[in-house]
């Protein structure tokens, strides 16, 4: 009986431990910055569900696009002694020391979006991003079944690539996923490759340059949104159409791409959804819960959107974007 006792005491307290942490709770989050309208709905999101859920204390900070200004974060955050930490890595490479401080300070961490290049090296609870290999490929694999569709599927294409930010998860992956499926597409030719640092500003003044230097650019594969809609009014100035001289695809889905595909304007864009906040939610209850994490990253089903629809890209068959418009939330 008394053997009966202590472990039921001993439950009671281990639940009025977790309802204590859960009620005192420190969150912290370190966003890279707010560079395009997918990133800005990224930060709403979580922002909105962690920011907003009763009993839980929540620290942002915006890293203004700067890695040094997102290792000081965290480092603050181990000072500040937070229970659990949430982080979107700029670049890859250069965050091994600091995640083995956090590891060390014991503060479960948890992955969104970019990872780090040492994921094997720190422990983390949970990981939550987008495919993004598989999104640069359906990229370039809506370009070619669209081509054939149209009668071009033999026809030599000149094609221009828009990279985001050099070395951050979502560039290396889709430019991998970019230039794997070319492999598929004898009749794509390459013609240019360079950053746009994912913004409209940079997609811009890149699209000018090239346009300027290029004798011919048939399709470009731009790796988000915002690149895609900068470089739409670099074609407008040189007196060009765009969505129709050049085919333009875009990624992320943000519901801007959507109405300038349902203008007429772009081609097509691959959904990358940013709205992580229940996942991020879930995984810390469970975490406080004393339930165990994952070393996957968990992707979200997502889809790929166009002008009228029906082009099968392997695995996903695109919507016509005019259908689904007043569905987005972002």
């Amino acid at each position: 009986m008394k053997k009966l006792v202590a472990l039921v005491l001993a439950m009671i307290m281990a639940l009025s431990a977790v309802s204590a942490l859960a009620e005192g709770v420190k969150i912290a989050f370190s966003q890279i910055g707010q560079e395009s309208d997918w990133r800005t709905a990224n930060t709403d999101s979580i922002n909105k569900w962690v920011g907003e859920h009763e009993g839980w204390d929540y620290i942002y900070d915006d890293a203004q696009q700067k890695q040094e200004n997102q290792i000081k974060a965290l480092r603050n955050f181990i000072t500040q002694g937070v229970d659990v930490i949430v982080l979107t890595c700029i670049v890859d490479s250069g965050w091994e020391e600091v995640l083995k401080e956090v590891n060390e300070a014991e503060i479960p961490l948890i992955l969104v979006d970019r990872m780090p290049d040492c994921m094997d090296k720190i422990e983390y609870y949970a990981a939550f991003g987008g495919d993004f290999v598989e999104e640069g490929r359906r990229q370039v694999a809506w370009a070619g079944e669209y081509l054939k569709s149209i009668g071009r599927g033999d026809e030599e294409v000149c094609v221009a690539i828009m990279e985001g930010t050099t070395g951050s998860g979502a560039q290396v992956g889709r430019t991998e996923g970019n230039l794997l499926a070319m492999e598929a597409y004898p009749n794509l030719k390459k013609v240019a490759q360079q950053s746009g640092n994912f913004t409209r500003a940079e997609g811009q003044a890149l699209m000018e340059s090239w346009l300027k230097s290029i004798d011919k650019i048939d399709v470009l594969i731009a790796q988000n949104d915002d690149m895609a809609l900068g470089a739409i009014d670099a074609i407008k100035a040189a007196g060009k159409v765009p969505g129709k001289d050049i085919i333009i695809v875009g990624c992320d889905s943000v519901k801007v791409a959507f109405q300038a595909i349902v203008d007429g304007e772009m081609n097509a864009t691959i959904e990358c959804t940013p709205l992580y906040g229940p996942a991020v939610v879930k995984a810390i209850e469970d975490l406080l819960a004393g339930a165990e994490g994952s070393k996957d990253i968990l992707h979200p089903e997502e889809g790929v959107y166009d002008t009228d629809g029906g082009i099968d890209v392997g695995g996903v068959v695109s919507v016509k974007a005019g259908d689904v418009i007043d569905e987005r939330v972002y």
